[in-house]
């Protein structure tokens, strides 16, 4: 389900506030009234110098964190109006993450990584094993899915991260720096592999990046400065 327009994701002036010590001294406004939209399909890099508010963003569309104030639509949800129990299973069950580190499980194989948000949504290893071996093929690691992550090469690393975020057909996949521990090539590697994901799967992915070579390779950026999008 999409909204009317097309639109997977929604924001309306989302708002997110921190405090430290004194109330007022120690206000910071991090994001100060975020209204965007991104249709399916897209895929849309987040840019911004650091401290800008673009992880804090995306963890807040991804319902990590809740913003002060505003609304988040996903799927045509509104997300936050859920109780806690139903929005942890709408998000292991409509998006996908992918983080700079990509915290894989170094005692489990890339398979059975890239199995585990089925299996935290309650699926059996080996109903869902020959998903996680297509994934793995998918994003070129055929070959490598009885490994465990230290036996992986860092872009292998990430890449297996990108197959996990996809496990569950998410409708949103939501990408914090992903390839900001990766040399150039890599790099350049793990965004093409995200581009023909998208591309096969009409696959929506929200990428968050400083690099602006790798932002322009996606279809829209989104810019944010002092709290707010200067265009996009």
């Amino acid at each position: 389900m999409t909204d009317k327009d097309g639109s997977i994701i929604r924001t309306h002036l989302v708002t997110k506030t921190f405090y430290t010590g004194d109330q007022e001294r120690g206000r910071l406004d991090v994001l100060r009234g975020i209204s965007l939209t991104v249709r399916r399909g897209e895929i849309v890099a987040i840019a911004g110098a650091s401290g800008a508010g673009k992880s804090t963003l995306l963890h807040i569309i991804g319902t990590l964190d809740r913003p002060t104030s505003g609304e988040v639509r996903l799927d045509g949800v509104d997300v936050f109006s859920l109780p806690d129990e139903e929005l942890a299973r709408f998000r292991n069950r409509h998006i996908g993450f992918v983080f700079q580190f990509h915290h894989l499980l170094p005692e489990f194989s890339a398979l059975e990584n890239v199995a585990m948000p089925a299996l935290i949504g309650g699926g059996e290893i080996h109903r869902v094993k020959d998903r996680a071996a297509e994934l793995l093929a998918e994003v070129g690691l055929g070959d490598r899915a009885g490994e465990k992550p230290p036996k992986l090469s860092g872009g292998e690393q990430q890449r297996v991260a990108v197959a996990r975020a996809l496990m569950n057909s998410p409708r949103v996949v939501l990408a914090d720096e992903p390839s900001g521990n990766l040399d150039s090539e890599n790099a350049h590697l793990l965004h093409s592999i995200i581009r023909d994901l998208s591309r096969k799967r009409g696959q929506t992915f929200v990428l968050v990046t400083h690099n602006e070579a790798l932002a322009q390779e996606a279809d829209r950026v989104l810019r944010i400065a002092d709290g707010v999008i200067q265009r996009g």
